[in-house]
């Protein structure tokens, strides 16, 4: 239990966040809808515990991922995060299919809510959590990515570097997309039904809403189903060969994998040097490129082979190093 309370310190900390929020955002809809009734309300209700449940996994996920390996799992628990995520976002398509249930059911027969004040307010301070949420994720998207911005990067420059973001991070900022965008779509059916007396807009609100969950799901499904698998990371590939093709002592790559374990990557690659080197001087070389490798952001494992240059060109494919990894360390 000792250990297992030490891990969490190391869990992902927007998850965490975005979690207490999104409980006592939950309890909010939950007590506006008990006293309103309203369909939308109840959407977002369903959305909110969906998130929050999601995210407390995610958070005691990425905690245990950082476990050190054992003889029994001699590669880590890397990949642990993946798996808690496929089995987090079951929870967002349960309440998905709920949302969409209970939205037809007041499209096709419409019942007239009570609390309009209520559910405005509630509403609007979800809506204004939910944004600082959103913020926030965007900022860590930016920090995970390495990439500086102003003011309003979190909330633009981030959707272009997503896919740098670690899983835990990328969760929570298309999970509270979809929350700030469905509680404005929630506010304003709301609106539309206490003004025109059209009730049947708030199940369309709902409706649409659980469609965006299913968005989530299917994404997040997606990415961390390949990172079960083990998917290589091309632009790191490419990034790192830059790296180890710019070392002077370094003459050809035979060999480069970068391998996605949740949050962090394994570099494993095998260099060609100098045929004449001593013991020493490639013992020295070795410990110095894989001191580089794991100067790089989310690399946390690094197997660094070398071989004599056989005098053939092995490494053909380096393109260029994409812009967002210009500012990384190189030495």
């Amino acid at each position: 239990m000792k250990e297992f309370f030490g891990l969490l310190k190391g869990g992902n900390k927007p998850s965490l966040y975005a979690a207490i929020i999104n409980t006592f955002i939950a309890i909010m809809k939950g007590v506006a809808f008990f006293f309103t009734g309203n369909v939308a309300m109840f959407a977002e209700t369903m959305h909110s515990i969906g998130d929050a449940a999601n995210q407390y996994f995610v958070f005691i996920g990425s905690a245990l991922s950082k476990k050190a390996p054992t003889k029994r799992f001699p590669n880590g628990f890397g990949r642990l995060l993946n798996i808690v995520l496929l089995g987090a976002v079951l929870i967002v398509g349960i309440m998905a299919y709920e949302t969409i249930i209970e939205g037809w059911h007041q499209m096709t027969h419409p019942v007239e809510a009570e609390g309009f004040i209520i559910s405005v307010v509630v509403l609007s301070i979800a809506i204004l959590l939910e944004f600082f949420v959103l913020y926030k994720a965007g900022k860590e998207v930016l920090h995970e990515a390495g990439v500086k911005g102003g003011a309003l990067a979190p909330l633009t420059t981030s959707f272009a570097q997503l896919n740098r973001a670690k899983p835990a991070t990328k969760l929570v900022f298309l999970e509270d997309l979809v929350a700030t965008s469905g509680g404005i779509l929630a506010l304003i059916a709301v609106l539309i039904a206490h003004y025109t007396g059209f009730l049947a807009i708030e199940g369309a609100a709902s409706i649409a809403i659980g469609l965006m969950m299913f968005y989530v799901v299917t994404k997040v499904f997606m990415d961390n189903a390949r990172g079960a698998i083990g998917e290589s990371d091309q632009q790191m590939v490419n990034h790192i060969a830059h790296l180890l093709t710019d070392h002077p002592s370094v003459r050809d790559i035979k060999k480069l994998d970068v391998i996605k374990e949740g949050e962090y990557l394994h570099v494993e690659t095998l260099v060609e040097v100098d045929p004449t080197l001593t013991v020493a001087e490639a013992d020295q070389l070795q410990e110095r490129l894989a001191e580089i490798l794991l100067s790089q952001p989310s690399v946390d494992d690094v197997i660094v082979s070398l071989d004599a240059d056989d005098g053939e060109t092995h490494w053909t494919h380096v393109s260029k190093r994409p812009e967002s990894l210009n500012t990384l360390p190189t030495e």
